[in-house]
C-alpha cells in the first residue's frame, strides 16, 4: 500500500508539473516564495526539504525556513537593504570631508561658466597618494582610483583631462 502511494506521487510529478512549480516559484519573492515551496514540499515530498532540493532544485535552507514559517506562523523579514557592499564614505567616515578639503585648494571654476561644477586640478590617481601623505590614511583603507573619481563627481568636482603641450 505504501509503495503504491509513493509510486502514485512520483507519477503525479512529471516534467510538466515540475516546470510549472519552478516557474511559479521564480515569479514569487521573499516569504511568499518560501511559503509556496514549503506547501509543495508538504504536499508532494512528505515535508522533506532535502527531497524538494533533489527533485526541484530549490535551496534546501529556503525550503526549511518556509516549513518553519508555516509551522510557527511567524514570517521572517528579509533585509535586502543590508546586503551588498557599502559606499567608501560609509566605511571610512571622514573620507568625504578629507577629500573635499584636499581638492578645494586645487579646484577652479569652469572658465566659460557653463556649468556649476568645479574642475579639480588634481587627478583621481593623486588624491589617495595625497591622503596618505597629508591626512595619515593607510593605502589599504582607501578606495580605488575609479571609486575616488566617483566620490569627486558626487562632491561636485569634474576631472579635466590634462592636455599635452604642443611645442
Amino acid at each position: 500500500m505504501l509503495q503504491s502511494h509513493l509510486t502514485q506521487r512520483r507519477m503525479i510529478l512529471d516534467a510538466t508539473v515540475k516546470a510549472t512549480f519552478k516557474d511559479a516559484s521564480e515569479k514569487l519573492t521573499g516569504y511568499r516564495k518560501r511559503d509556496f515551496m514549503a506547501k509543495v514540499t508538504e504536499d508532494y515530498f512528505d515535508g522533506s526539504a532535502r527531497k524538494a532540493e533533489t527533485v526541484m532544485g530549490w535551496n534546501r535552507q529556503s525550503v526549511q525556513l518556509g516549513l518553519n514559517e508555516r509551522r510557527t506562523g511567524l514570517i521572517c523579514v528579509d533585509n535586502y537593504q543590508a546586503r551588498g557592499r557599502h559606499k567608501s564614505e560609509q566605511v571610512v567616515p571622514n573620507l568625504e570631508a578629507d577629500i573635499g578639503s584636499l581638492v578645494d585648494t586645487q579646484a577652479q571654476a569652469d572658465p566659460k561658466l557653463q556649468s556649476t561644477f568645479l574642475y579639480a586640478r588634481i587627478s583621481a590617481r593623486a588624491v589617495p597618494e595625497a591622503l596618505v601623505s597629508k591626512a595619515g590614511y593607510r593605502e589599504s583603507e582607501l578606495p580605488s582610483r575609479q571609486t575616488t573619481g566617483e566620490i569627486l563627481n558626487r562632491l561636485g568636482y569634474r576631472l579635466k583631462k590634462h592636455k599635452k603641450r604642443n611645442p
